[in-house]
């Protein structure tokens, strides 16, 4: 098994910034994929971004230029850094964790909510 640890989410003006946190914990070692998703009100769960363990990214086309992903293998912790927030961002984002061998991911986190105000 393997547990995801969010932290960061909070209130933000529209234009601001926030980082995320996701530690893993575990059976890290058959983890490849990391990624973040979020989920507004009524609306379906959709990929933010993902990244491997070898450090190749994928975006959403609604956060390109403005979300970078970034792991740090060493400390078994995944970031988010959010740019330019606008109120279409809010939601809870979940950490999320694919094992090797899978093509969806395998874990989540618990989420933290990330709210824009305009």
């Amino acid at each position: 098994q393997v547990q995801l640890v969010e932290s960061g989410g909070g209130l933000v003006q529209a234009g601001g910034s926030l980082r995320l946190s996701c530690a893993a914990s575990g059976n890290i070692f058959r983890i490849n994929v990391m990624a973040w998703y979020r989920q507004a009100p009524g609306k379906q769960r959709g990929l933010v971004a993902d990244i491997t363990s070898g450090g190749r990214t994928n975006y959403g086309d609604s956060v390109k230029g403005r979300f970078t992903i970034s792991r740090d293998n060493t400390k078994n912790t995944v970031y988010l850094q959010m740019n330019n927030l606008n109120p279409e961002d809010s939601a809870v984002y979940y950490c999320s964790a694919r094992n090797v061998w899978s093509t969806v991911p395998d874990y989540w986190g618990q989420g933290t909510q990330v709210t824009v105000s305009s």
